[in-house]
C-alpha cells in the first residue's frame, strides 16, 4: 500500500478528547474516527490489524474443535426476560420496537439467542458435547464510555459457547477454552495474566478474566507472588487479621461532640480505625439495608450485590438514612429493627469495638458480636487491598492494574433451565444443557495491544497483529537513483508475499522518520543516496534503537528471513 493513496492521515497534536495512550496514540495514528460517544469507525490500518486479530482468534477456536456461526444482532426482548437478565443487565440494554410495537434488544451478548437455537437442535446426549463460537458486533449502553476503544458501546467480539451434559464435561470445555485462549494472548505478542473474576450480569457461578497489565487500564488485580493467587479485585478475598482484644467489657456511652467519621472517631479516642466499626447505607432495588464492617476496610459493593441478588445497588442518600430513623453519623447496628443488617467477617476478629450509640455525638465503647447485636447475614463483603494477607498461602498481596481482554464464565444450568433447554441422558431421563460462555473484545485487545507497546514516539506493534510488516521510507524522492530503486524494492518485497507500506510521499525525511515511529510498523526498511553510495539498505526494527545496513541485492531475502524468523 502506498501512504499517497492510504486513506488516513497522521496527526501531530495530542488530541484534546484522549486520555489514555491507546486512544491517543490511535487518534494521531489516523486509525479509527469517533462518531459518536462509544462508537468508533476503523480507518484501513486499524481494521487491518484487527482482522489479524480476528484471524489468530478464529484459527485457535477451530483448533480447539468450535464450529463458527452467525447469530443476529436483533434479539426479542422475551428471551431476555425469560432468563430475568434483562434486569439484570438494566439500562445497559440498548432496547427498540419494531413498526408491530413488539421490544427488541440489540444484543449485548447471545446466551439466550444461542441457548435456544441448540435447544431447537438438541435432542439427545449423541448431540453433545457443542462448542459453537462468532465473531460478531456488541452492543452495550455504557454509563461512562471512555478510553477509546477499550471502554466502548459498539464493538467486536468473539464469543464462544459450550453445551455439554455434566460438570465433568464443562470443565473440559472451560479448560480447552483457557488453553485456546492462552495461545491467542500468546501468537498476539501480548502476555495476559489468568485471574479469577466476578460473574457480573453474566450470570453463572465460576468465572475467570485474562488481563494485560498496563497502567492505564481500569481494572485492579490483586495478587500473590508467593502462590501466584490473583483476582480481580471485584472478586479478591484476603485475610482479615485479627485484632488484638481483651474479653468482653461491658458497654458504655463515650461522648464524642462533632465526632462523625470513622476517622475522626479513632483520632477522638486515639484508637486504630481497626477497633471501631463502620455503618454503611445502601438502597438495594429501592430496600434500605444496614452493613456493618471493621473501620479500617471498605465495602467491596460487587461483592455485596451478590450477596444480595439485587439489580441496582447504590448509597443511600442522608434524606433515606434519616427517615428511616437513624442518626448519620452515629449509627449502629444495636437496637436496629426493620432494617436488613449485613455485616462483613471482620466484625468477628476482635473485641471490644468502638461503634455508634444511634443518638446524636455519643458512641459506645465496648461493642461485641454476637453478644450485643444480630445481623441477617455476615459474610465476606470487604475490599481486599495491597498488603493484605493471601488467603490462599499467607503472603503479602500486591495490587497492580490491567485491561480485561477475555473472560470465561462457568453457566452451568443457569441459563438453560430457565429457557427449557433439556436433553436425553442414557437413562432417557430429561437434564439441562450445562453451559459455559468465553469472550474476546477485539476492539479492546488492539487497544491493550498498543497499551503495552509504545513508547514516547508512538506504537510498537507486535509483528503478528501489526497493520504492515515493513516500513519502506526512500529519503529525497527526487533522486532518480532512489525512486527506482524504491519502486522495485517495493514489488520485489510484495512479490516474497511480504506487506509493505510504502511512503512514497515527497516530505522530508523528519517527517517521514516521525510517521513511521508513530505508526509503529515492525521494520523501517530506508533508502537514501547516502545507503546507495554504499549499495545497500538501512534497516531498523521499531522495537530497536540500533539500525543495521544489508546489502542491496540480497535485501528481499535477507527481509524476509527476518520477518519468518521472528514470527516463529
Amino acid at each position: 500500500m502506498r501512504i499517497s493513496k492510504l486513506f488516513g492521515k497522521t496527526q501531530r497534536e495530542l488530541p484534546a478528547e484522549a486520555d489514555t495512550i491507546s486512544h491517543q496514540l490511535l487518534l494521531r495514528a489516523g486509525m479509527i474516527h469517533q462518531i459518536a460517544a462509544g462508537v468508533y469507525s476503523y480507518l484501513p490500518l486499524a481494521w487491518r490489524a484487527l482482522r489479524k486479530i480476528e484471524n489468530i482468534i478464529r484459527e485457535e477456536m477451530d483448533k480447539a474443535g468450535g464450529q463458527e456461526l452467525m447469530l443476529p444482532a436483533l434479539q426479542p426482548l422475551e428471551l431476555w426476560q425469560a432468563t430475568g437478565r434483562d434486569l439484570a443487565f438494566g439500562q445497559g440494554l440498548f432496547t427498540l420496537s419494531d413498526r408491530r410495537e413488539r421490544r427488541l434488544v440489540l444484543g449485548p451478548t447471545h446466551e439466550e439467542v444461542i441457548t435456544e437455537l441448540v435447544n431447537s437442535n438438541v435432542q439427545s446426549y449423541r448431540d453433545l458435547p457443542l462448542l459453537l463460537y462468532q465473531i460478531q458486533t456488541k452492543f452495550r449502553d455504557e454509563p461512562r464510555p471512555r478510553a477509546g476503544l477499550i471502554r466502548v458501546r459498539e464493538f467486536i467480539m468473539k464469543d464462544l459457547y459450550s453445551f455439554d451434559t455434566d460438570e465433568e464435561g464443562l470443565s473440559r470445555s472451560y479448560n480447552k477454552m483457557l488453553q485456546a485462549y492462552q495461545n491467542i494472548y500468546a501468537r498476539c505478542g501480548l502476555p495476559a495474566r489468568l485471574v479469577e473474576a466476578d460473574s457480573g450480569a453474566i450470570g453463572g457461578k465460576d468465572s475467570h478474566e485474562f488481563i494485560v497489565i498496563a497502567e492505564s487500564g481500569e481494572d485492579e488485580v490483586i495478587s500473590c507472588a508467593n502462590c501466584k493467587y490473583s483476582a480481580n479485585v471485584e472478586k479478591a478475598q484476603s485475610t482479615k487479621e485479627k485484632v488484638a482484644g481483651d474479653e468482653p467489657l461491658p458497654l458504655e456511652d463515650v461522648s464524642t461532640p462533632g465526632i462523625a467519621t470513622i476517622e475522626e472517631v479513632a483520632n477522638f479516642l486515639k484508637i486504630p480505625r481497626s477497633h471501631t466499626l463502620k455503618a454503611v447505607f445502601y438502597s438495594a432495588d429501592g430496600r434500605l439495608i444496614f452493613v456493618v464492617i471493621r473501620g479500617d476496610l471498605e465495602v467491596n459493593e460487587v461483592k455485596l450485590k451478590n450477596v444480595l441478588k439485587c439489580s441496582e445497588l447504590r448509597m443511600a442518600t442522608e434524606a433515606e438514612v434519616t427517615e428511616a430513623g437513624i442518626v448519620a453519623g452515629a449509627a449502629s447496628p444495636i437496637g436496629i429493627s426493620g432494617i436488613k443488617v449485613i455485616a462483613d467477617d471482620s466484625i468477628t476478629t476482635g473485641t471490644n469495638f468502638i461503634a455508634g450509640a444511634n443518638k446524636p455525638e455519643t458512641h459506645l465503647r465496648n461493642v461485641n458480636y454476637p453478644r450485643d447485636f444480630k445481623v441477617d447475614l455476615i459474610t465476606d463483603i470487604a475490599r481486599a487491598r495491597a498488603g493484605d494477607r493471601c488467603p490462599k498461602c499467607g503472603g503479602e498481596l500486591s495490587s497492580s492494574h490491567g485491561i480485561e481482554v477475555g473472560h470465561t464464565f462457568k453457566l452451568g444450568t443457569f441459563i438453560s433451565q430457565k429457557m427449557g433447554a433439556h436433553f436425553i441422558d442414557q437413562g432417557d431421563l430429561s437434564r439441562p444443557i450445562v453451559m459455559g460462555c468465553y469472550g474476546i473484545g477485539l476492539g479492546r485487545l488492539l487497544a491493550a495491544g498498543i497499551e503495552q507497546n509504545h513508547d514516547d514516539k508512538g506504537i510498537i506493534w507486535p509483528l503478528a497483529i501489526a497493520p504492515y510488516h515493513i516500513y519502506l521510507c526512500p529519503l529525497y524522492l527526487e533522486n532518480p537513483q532512489v525512486a527506482i530503486t524504491a519502486e522495485k524494492l517495493y514489488t520485489d518485497l510484495e512479490g516474497q508475499h511480504l506487506e509493505v507500506l510504502f511512503d512514497d510521499r515527497k516530505e522530508s525525511p523528519g517527517v517521514k522518520f516521525n510517521d513511521a515511529d508513530l505508526l509503529g510498523i515492525p521494520v523501517r526498511v530506508t533508502i537514501s543516496p547516502r545507503t546507495l553510495e554504499k549499495n545497500s539498505v538501512e534497516v531498523k526494527w521499531r522495537s530497536e534503537k540500533e539500525p543495521q545496513l544489508l546489502p542491496l541485492e540480497e535485501a528481499v531475502l535477507r527481509l524476509k528471513e527476518l520477518i519468518t524468523g521472528r514470527e516463529n
